[in-house]
């Protein structure tokens, strides 16, 4: 059945967070994501208990869940400078006091880049920020980290580097990843056939585990395998293709991982609309 399949997309929360139910409605959400501040801020005010009584009742309302947060994109916990890191991490420690305060079970975080110290450096560096959060904010609360598209210096565009972090934290079982398609393959896994998709998920199940993907960001890549750009588009409509999505749609390992667009929006949701409804016919068939 179509409403089955786990599927969403990020939202807006302008106006007020629980706003964003109302939004994931109208574009035919099963799952959502949303920001818990500004984006491209470091502080925002704490969440009241107004706030979040509204935020309860609207997501009691609705059929929308698991919800996903995604943290400021400022955060970078693999950096070298010293004022930079402790501004980060008490920053991401504060996102996930506001998802413990709501009661969003998941918090996305790219892993953070290097700034010319070398990937050791930035993955040990991420360790060591993990353990750190995770000492500050109670379970069941997880982390899961987005692997990237290996824009300039960043870290988490291969599975050695997640696997190696993951190595290194005291308790991963409560850090799993979540793993974005147009990063992936701008990052040069090339999941556009039966044979690409099924490799690439052997080589992440053979280094971190496949349970470990604890959710999915589906989107279209607009630039060529291996670019190192992260540019999303329009499922089907990037260099990736539609293969790629029927495969993970239809993959009975991942049918409870919820599975999140990240596509250009406008306005009235349509183009969410028209993404997640592509996604809904990949999956009434077998890959």
């Amino acid at each position: 059945m179509e409403h089955e399949l786990l599927v969403g997309a990020h939202m807006s929360i302008a106006g007020g967070i629980h706003l964003a139910f109302q939004r994931g409605l109208q574009a035919g959400c099963r799952a959502l994501q949303v920001f818990l501040k500004n984006s491209n801020q470091w502080r925002a005010r704490p969440l009241t208990d107004v706030q979040k009584s509204l935020y309860l009742e609207a997501q009691k309302s609705c059929d929308i869940a698991p919800v996903l947060a995604h943290c400021s994109y400022l955060i970078n916990l693999g950096t070298p400078d010293r004022e930079l890191r402790n501004k980060s991490l008490a920053a991401f420690i504060e996102e996930l006091h506001r998802a413990d305060f709501l009661g969003i079970p998941a918090m996305v975080v790219h892993p953070g880049a290097h700034m010319g110290s070398g990937d050791a450096a930035a993955i040990a560096a991420i360790a060591t920020a993990l353990d750190q959060a995770l000492d500050q904010t109670p379970p069941p609360l997880c982390i899961l980290l987005e692997n990237t598209a290996g824009m300039g210096s960043s870290v988490g565009h291969r599975f050695e580097h997640l696997a190696a972090i993951l190595d290194r934290v005291r308790d991963p079982r409560r850090i799993g990843i979540c793993l974005d398609t147009c990063h992936l393959f701008a990052a040069g896994y090339d999941i556009r056939t039966l044979a690409g998709y099924r490799n690439t998920i052997r080589g992440f199940d053979r280094l971190i585990g496949s349970e470990k993907i604890r959710a999915f960001h589906l989107n279209d890549c607009r630039k060529p395998l291996g670019c190192r750009i992260d540019r999303h588009t329009h499922i089907g409509q990037g260099f990736i293709g539609l293969e790629a999505f029927r495969c993970l749609v239809n993959d009975p390992r991942f049918a409870g991982v919820p599975k999140i667009i990240e596509t250009p929006k406008d306005k009235d949701l349509s183009l969410d609309m028209m993404n997640l409804h592509a996604l809904r016919s990949l999956a009434k068939g077998k890959c």
